[in-house]
């Protein structure tokens, strides 16, 4: 029950329209979305202090004679990519991270490439401008700890160096101040803004998964309950078929025929609980349905091999679709074995990328027979194979003549059920 309940949890979602935000899991529709309005916001509002910062340093800086443009520079590019990466939504966290550390080290070499200088109180460096750009960096790429860390430190770094800078005069103290204060308030906004909207999104997600989960149990229990009527169904139509075919035999060969499908039918009621609309839905590699048909196959009595061609990138297997496949190809391979001697017989797996999909093929070299002439009541090719089959959104073609009988179990991966 719990497969099936991931199983019909994938459909569930598979309902929800798709975009390159939501692909990433259930539980982060939202959280997504509430990243990338972030990024947007923060790359636009850090794109208006970057300016006012770049107007400010075109001026004459405190800087010492050839410190000033590399300074810029190093500090301008990275702040550069991250405004690029927070608008186009690419490695934001990378360059926000970036950022922050180029920042700091500037801050903390303020002092020393400003040895000398004659700074005004009240005029403050063009680095004050990106203090809260680098709280808004830190929301984008730290976790909480670290967000408030930064918030509280780049302030109360740059009011340390702007005081050395200013040989810690009485005129710095009431400034640096302001500026340190209005620093860290406006940068605790930012930082609460984001946990806020950042929870709120989390417990979106959650109600939205318990939801889905939820909508998933009573769907696989509706499933489950259809999936044993057309087991029931079946196993009816098997045990009817088995008594008409022993009322109407009427030769030794006829008789025998009866017995085997009587036989067939016993045996499938006996193991209803594995058939094939049962069991996990995880996808499987290609290659594993020829090691289910062989294995069949030996607990039949039947030394086969399964020939292989599989194209690298074949797509793997629903497992309801691998189970319905090596279960119709086994009633191909009793067929050939009962009506054909197993002469000639050979088993075939085809795999293709483009357009992806899997082949199963089963050949004998027997006397054929006529499919338009199978009596309504015999269920093998029609309800073992060819419902079977289509049933997982597959398709089946049979070939038969004299020089033998050939079925082909199609499916591809852009099929539905």
């Amino acid at each position: 029950m719990a497969e099936a309940g991931r199983s019909v949890l994938n459909e569930a979602w598979g309902r929800i329209p798709q975009t390159r935000e939501t692909a990433a899991g259930y539980g982060s529709f939202t959280r997504t979305r509430i990243e990338r309005v972030s990024e947007l916001l923060i790359g636009s509002g850090s794109f208006v202090f970057a300016l006012q910062a770049f107007v400010a340093a075109l001026g004459p800086g405190d800087e010492r004679e050839g410190w000033h443009l590399p300074l810029v520079v190093a500090v301008f590019g990275p702040l550069a990519a991250m405004i690029v990466a927070c608008l186009i939504g690419r490695f934001a966290r990378v360059f926000s991270a970036l950022f922050i550390v180029v920042y700091f080290a500037a801050l903390a070499l303020w002092p020393a490439v400003t040895v000398g200088s004659q700074p005004i109180p009240t005029e403050e460096p063009w680095t004050f401008y990106l203090l809260t750009v680098a709280t808004a960096a830190a929301v984008i790429a730290f976790p909480l700890s670290l967000q408030i860390a930064a918030t509280i430190a780049a302030p109360l770094l740059f009011g340390v160096t702007r005081l050395v800078q200013g040989g810690f005069d009485d005129r710095f103290w009431v400034p640096v101040g302001l500026d340190v204060s209005f620093a860290i308030i406006l940068g605790s906004v930012l930082v609460v803004l984001g946990w806020t909207y950042r929870s709120v999104a989390a417990n979106v997600d959650e109600t939205r998964a318990r939801a889905v989960a939820s909508y998933a149990e009573a769907a696989a229990a509706a499933a489950t309950e259809r999936e044993r009527v057309a087991v029931a169904a079946l196993m009816h139509d098997s045990v009817l078929g088995a008594l008409l075919s022993a009322e109407r035999a009427g030769t030794p060969r006829e008789r025998t025929l009866a017995v085997s499908m009587a036989r067939e039918a016993l045996t499938r009621l006996a193991n209803a609980e594995k058939d094939a609309w049962e069991g996990s839905d995880e996808p499987v590699d290609a290659v594993r349905l020829a090691e289910e048909i062989e294995s069949a196959a030996r607990e039949m009595g039947i030394d086969t091999a399964v020939a292989r061609k599989l194209d690298e990138d074949t797509p793997r297997v629903p497992g309801r679709v691998a189970r319905a496949l090596v279960l119709a190809a086994m009633q191909a391979v009793a067929n050939a074995v009962q009506h054909a001697d197993a002469v000639g017989l050979a088993v075939e797996l085809r795999g293709r990328a483009e357009p992806g999909g899997v082949t199963v093929r089963v050949r004998d070299a027997g006397g054929g027979f006529d499919i338009d002439r199978i009596p309504d009541d015999r269920l093998g090719i029609r309800g073992s194979i060819q419902a079977r089959v289509t049933a997982v959104g597959g398709r089946t073609e049979i070939e038969s003549g004299s020089s033998g009988t050939t079925v082909t179990l199609h499916w591809e991966s852009g099929n539905r059920w």
